[in-house]
């Protein structure tokens, strides 16, 4: 873990929580200091945003595969490619949201260094949650601040 992320942990942060659900063994309740837990990755992106032009950030967090990993994703073992029918949903605080595939984050597959960001230019992030990035997106519209629910769903229907 980098040093430079363990004096930010505190009090407020253990009750910040994201509701992580859907096709998952362990379905949870993450915290930020749990979030802080996994390894740390850092990313400088640059991104335009519609509103304020181009952005320059650098972000730190766990992989947001790491995490989603651990929960324990239900793919089917027999199907060889199950994992590519799964949809990550993460939706904000304020009600912003954004839709993934599996396939984007896989390492075996789109390798998308994905995070769940948990420092901003070596601060918080507003609001004290995490914020999901996407750095190889160009444009910002992805990145959801406030980041207080993620869905896994195996749901999507094979085609006959």
């Amino acid at each position: 873990m980098d040093q430079s992320l363990a004096p930010l942990g505190t009090a407020a942060e253990a009750v910040v929580e994201i509701a992580l659900t859907g096709d998952l063994a362990g379905p949870a309740l993450l915290s930020v200091p749990r979030l802080r837990a996994y390894p740390q990755h850092t990313a400088r992106v640059v991104f335009d945003c519609a509103t304020s032009g181009s952005r320059h950030h650098t972000f730190t967090g766990p992989l947001l595969h790491d995490v989603l990993a651990a929960a324990g994703p239900r793919f089917d073992a027999a199907r060889r490619k199950d994992r590519l029918r799964f949809l990550i949903a993460v939706r904000g605080a304020d009600g912003h949201h954004a839709l993934l595939s599996w396939a984007e984050i896989d390492p075996d597959f789109g390798r998308a260094p994905v995070l769940l960001a948990l420092t901003l230019d070596g601060g918080p992030p507003p609001g004290a949650r995490p914020q999901l990035v996407l750095p190889q997106d160009r444009c910002g519209a992805r990145y959801v601040s406030g980041v207080e629910a993620i869905r896994v769903d195996g749901g999507y229907p094979g085609w006959p």
